[in-house]
């Protein structure tokens, strides 16, 4: 990962890439069947069953007729089985669906099970586990599907990138879940900004303002017998090891729009504000963050993240440029000195970043989003960083950095976790 970005004209030059990949990508796409080597089984395996995972694994299906689903792995037997009977009663792809119980994994080390057990995976467990599970799966030699984000503190971070790396050198698939880069107008729009129409980028505003994703239940509804850990993975999202949180785990999405616009060059150093306004019930997580992204050219990136009920709810990007604007609010545009609005075809973006990716393992061309995916990453998690502190911290600060939230072996209900306490800007130190 680079440490000092190039300038916005050099990196432009290198965005050309992006037009050639989105290309061959639409090529994939449009005969997402005609496969060489089409008549070999992928066997796919699923670790984490929630809705996400099991919407992943019913798009990989789909994206590929010869597939199928023979492995699952969750923490908890309850998520499996309601995944596995979900998507054996799903008339698209149930005939695809051949999980015996053997391959029906439950733990906390299930993981490695079904990595074991597959030739492409599909990574959707809460984030914290993300790290571990990524270097298992490169380490194994699997194609891999991986949601986002990719960790949730800077040491995760560093083991996903070794990960990345090695992934490009064994020639595997490793496709990101910031879905948004596969969708058909974003995808001309942000070519049409690299490719200057708006002249050059001056200033970015994105918003992802929502309702809480998975409120944190009162203490006293915790079921009796469950120990700390098993409580606080029922209830991930409130727990920053785990999470990241709202801006890490969710907004990360409004971070990755960002990245984009500015070529995937990250930031230099960013400050940001943020704090808890409804109870947290025992969670660690701040419910409101506002970043200031600063790049080395002097242009300026802000976000607003917010999950509480109640209020003005908001998904958005403006773009400022000297020639015009770009914006993605509901319709995908630009105006100005060139105006312009999206009229092409609409697509299921979480299809088609199936469909590229089974394409491209079988044209023996496997994508790797690895770069790009870490950038967003970590530019969330310095976002964050900035909040709880306080403080102003650059790239290398966070490249530099050894700080580890998520205990790396976590294979024991018992285990205890030290949950770092509500952040207080100011006071709380960074690591």
């Amino acid at each position: 990962m680079p440490t000092t970005p190039s300038t916005r004209r050099d990196f432009l030059k290198t965005s050309t890439a992006v037009g050639t990949t989105a290309a061959l990508a639409a090529s994939f796409a449009a005969q997402p069947r005609a496969f060489a080597a089409g008549d070999e089984t992928l066997k796919v395996g699923l670790v984490g069953c929630g809705g996400r995972g099991s919407g992943a694994a019913r798009q990989a299906l789909l994206a590929d007729p010869q597939t199928k689903l023979v492995a699952m792995g969750d923490a908890f037997e309850d998520n499996l089985q309601r995944s596995l009977n979900n998507l054996k009663s799903n008339a698209d792809v149930g005939a695809q669906v051949h999980v015996d119980e053997d391959h029906q994994f439950v733990g906390l080390d299930a993981y490695q099970h079904v990595i074991d057990a597959v030739d492409v995976v599909l990574l959707a467990t809460p984030p914290g586990f993300r790290p571990q599970h990524l270097k298992a799966a490169v380490d194994a030699g699997k194609h891999i599907f991986t949601e986002k984000p990719m960790a949730v503190d800077f040491g995760g971070a560093k083991m996903a990138m070794d990960a990345v790396r090695k992934a490009e050198g064994n020639g595997k698939a490793m496709v990101a879940g910031f879905c948004w880069r596969y969708d058909n107008p974003r995808r001309e729009l942000f070519q049409r900004i690299a490719d200057g129409q708006i002249g050059d980028v001056r200033c970015l505003y994105g918003t992802y303002l929502t309702g809480p994703v998975k409120p944190m239940p009162e203490a006293d509804t915790r079921p009796e017998g469950l120990t700390d850990l098993e409580w606080m993975v029922r209830n991930w999202y409130n727990f920053d090891f785990i999470s990241g949180d709202g801006l890490v785990e969710q907004a990360c999405h409004t971070v990755d729009w960002l990245m984009w616009a500015m070529g995937d060059v990250p930031p230099v150093s960013c400050t940001a504000v943020g704090g808890r306004q409804i109870p947290a019930h025992g969670g660690n997580i701040f419910d409101h963050i506002e970043v200031n992204y600063l790049w080395e050219n002097g242009v300026r990136g802000f976000l607003a993240q917010r999950q509480i009920p109640g209020c003005h709810n908001e998904n958005y990007l403006n773009v400022l440029g000297t020639e015009g604007e770009g914006d993605i609010r509901g319709r995908v545009s630009i105006s100005g000195v060139r105006p312009w609005r999206y009229k092409g075809d609409s697509n299921d973006m979480y299809q088609t970043e199936h469909n590229e990716m089974f394409s491209s393992i079988r044209a023996g061309e496997p994508i790797n989003n690895g770069d790009r995916m870490m950038t967003s990453t970590i530019a969330a998690i310095m976002g964050r960083e900035a909040a709880y502190t306080g403080k102003q911290l650059t790239w290398e600060q966070a490249m530099a950095s050894e700080q580890v939230l998520m205990p790396p072996d976590l294979h024991d209900w018992n285990a205890t976790v030290d949950v770092r306490p509500m952040a207080r800007p100011g006071v709380t130190s960074f690591v």
